[in-house]
């Protein structure tokens, strides 16, 4: 049966799914779907493991003096609606978390009831909020080039995109560019996590992106390779140009450590009219000054001439539901309710006024995944009355009063966009779900009609009826259950003839950058906590939890001065410590230490712990790369 991937991943894979005789399931590529052709990644062959794993929660838990106890689900609607009942009359009491564990209409319908309660939602990303909100400030829109553009690319730079753990389709693409003969650039602080995909690798410091642009637009000016006209389809270009005259192409060059004659490299693919693809990778966005790193990237895209054309453009991530219509979904006051900033969520709720007394949370593990993490444990642990809808008893399942089992991937019907390609997919329920446990979606229409007055949410057909309603689609729901997959009408070429999206149509230059801080004393490492291959974010099962994390470090780091590697060995930043495992990894950058994030504090991982909350300058997003630590012989 076909069905799509609902993971939090930009490629949506379409999937076969088929009964295996005597029990069990195979799921694959489909070959028919013409973004997929056949391929599935190792996430999606691993999630047929969770669905009947021994740790999944298959009935409603209540926590008692006594631990947890199993409840009728009659009980556990009847708890949750009066809870919600007895704070109505003051909204802003109750706290709306909501992320994106799985994708679709359904999911982010659940959004409905907390809207027409007006209760707090969450502002920012802990994900991607710098880079596509410096894509809107500069374009006017979150637009790409069709992403099948890159065959049609004669340079494409990966600017801090990781290939060989992120968008497998993305890669199989890069992988035939370049057999086409499209030269490969990668750019990131690992150096060699791209070696299968590019040729020149250009090991940059951590957090100066931007200082890279900087200089290649330098050198282009000063080879007079930026003319004048390629700034009438721009705003601030007086100011821009006064920022990037103001240091010469080596002092450029000294705050990032590039060499002269990579960056030399790199200019001349952007001169030589391309045209140039440039993947933005989400990491280089998650410093303090991400959103500035984005800016003078799109900067040096546009006026290299490399965008608004086949083949060239600039790929950050698409609004997931860019393809549908689901302005509904705001409920019937969008503008009025409260917000707290999601990447220092701890502090913010000890903060709001009046007090956050319910927390409600689906599609997230925020304890873990939001920075600081031991702040925000006990801040959630400080509420009068945490409700979380989740399968597994994640780290924050462990400080719920109640706990919702929900249905998982290929166990429920839904519509699915993609933040990387322009198809609309329909979710099938090909298995069918373990009897304890309800879709997200079912559990708050069912506590909506509890409340007095009841909050009426519409029946799931006339949900995805209404997100079908876009003016990109040309479908009814249907077609895409007969057929699986449409296309979007959007066009194939964003931005064409560098006409943007902002009124005037022009684009906004960047006119300002900002020194990239030092790293305090007695913290001379840069944390990244970079993403995983084989799991999405924290959605690991406890067998697969790798304990003590693996941390990456180069052999040549001052930040292994002193240390025994023989030895236990700790991670230690101002909020605390914890023990690792040293891997060597030559070609990473000596001021950083790598650890792939997602494993449990309870588990004794749990990386954001040690990361302070810092949001970046723009979107309100996680600055978790701005987190400074030391090694220490545990």
């Amino acid at each position: 049966m076909r069905t799509v991937c609902t993971y939090d991943c930009p490629d949506a894979c379409t999937l076969l799914v088929d009964a295996l005789r005597g029990g069990g399931f195979r799921v694959r590529g489909d070959p028919e779907s013409p973004f997929t052709r056949g391929a599935a990644c190792a996430k999606v062959q691993r999630h047929l493991r969770r669905l009947s794993h021994e740790s999944r929660i298959l009935a409603p838990r209540l926590k008692t003096a006594r631990g947890w106890r199993e409840i009728a689900w009659e009980e556990a609607l009847d708890r949750a609606a009066a809870a919600i009942q007895a704070r109505r009359s003051e909204p802003a009491s109750i706290l709306h978390i909501a992320g994106d564990g799985a994708k679709g209409v359904l999911k982010e319908a659940v959004n409905l009831l907390f809207a027409e309660l007006g209760s707090r939602r969450t502002r920012g990303s802990l994900c991607d909020a710098a880079g596509y909100v410096a894509t809107v400030v500069d374009f006017g829109a979150r637009e790409n080039n069709d992403v099948e553009e890159l065959l049609r690319a004669r340079a494409i730079v990966l600017w801090g995109k990781d290939l060989q753990r992120s968008s497998l389709h993305t890669a199989a693409l890069v992988h035939r560019a370049r057999r086409a003969g499209a030269e490969v650039v990668s750019i990131s602080p690992q150096g060699e996590e791209n070696r299968p995909f590019a040729d020149p690798l250009i090991r940059i410091r951590p957090g100066t992106d931007r200082f890279l642009a900087a200089a290649v637009l330098r050198r282009l000016a000063d080879e007079g390779a930026l003319p004048q006209e390629r700034f009438a389809c721009t705003r601030g270009a007086e100011a821009f140009r006064r920022v990037l005259f103001s240091r010469t192409v080596s002092e450029w060059l000294s705050a990032c450590e590039v060499p002269t004659a990579e960056a030399a490299r790199l200019a001349r693919l952007y001169r030589e009219g391309g045209p140039v693809s440039t993947l933005i990778g989400a990491g280089l966005q998650r410093y303090r000054r991400g959103g500035e790193t984005v800016r003078w990237i799109d900067a040096l895209a546009v006026l290299s001439g490399n965008i608004g054309r086949p083949g060239a453009g600039v790929y950050f991530h698409l609004h997931s539901f860019h393809n549908l219509e689901l302005g509904w979904v705001r409920g019937s006051n969008p503008g009025g309710r409260p917000a707290l900033p999601i990447a220092d969520i701890g502090d913010a709720i000890l903060a709001a006024d009046p007090p956050v007394r319910l927390v409600w949370v689906n599609g997230s593990n925020i304890v873990n995944q939001a920075p600081d993490s031991g702040k925000t444990a006990a801040t959630f642990s400080g509420v009068d009355v945490k409700i979380v809808v989740d399968a597994f008893p994640t780290d924050t399942v462990e400080r719920a009063d109640l706990v919702l089992p929900c249905t998982l991937m290929f166990e429920q019907e839904d519509v699915v966009g993609s933040f990387l390609h322009e198809y609309v997919q329909y979710a099938r329920c090909v298995v069918e779900p373990p009897p304890g446990a309800r879709d997200d979606y079912w559990i708050v229409r069912e506590i909506g009609r509890r409340l007095d007055p009841p909050v009426l949410l519409p029946e799931p057909e006339a949900a995805l009826r209404a997100a079908l309603r876009s003016p990109w689609l040309k479908t009814s729901l249907e077609e895409l259950r007969a057929k699986g997959f449409v296309r979007s009408r959007r066009p194939r070429i964003a931005f064409e003839g560098m006409r943007f999206a902002h009124p005037d149509g022009k684009c906004r230059l960047p006119t300002a950058i900002h020194e990239e801080e030092p790293a305090p004393q007695g913290f001379p490492l840069r944390l990244l906590s970079l993403v995983r291959g084989r799991a999405i974010h924290s959605q690991i099962l406890p067998e697969d939890q790798d304990l003590p994390p693996a941390a990456g470090i180069a052999p040549d780091s001052p930040g292994l001065s002193g240390i025994d590697p023989g030895r236990p060995v700790a991670i230690v930043s101002p909020l605390g410590r914890m023990r690792v495992r040293l891997r060597m990894l030559p070609g990473l950058h000596p001021e950083a230490v790598l650890v792939r994030r997602g494993t449990w504090m309870r588990l004794g991982g749990g990386i954001n712990r040690l990361i302070a909350a810092q949001i970046t300058d723009l979107g309100a997003g996680a600055a978790f790369y701005s987190q400074f630590v030391r090694l220490e012989n545990d």
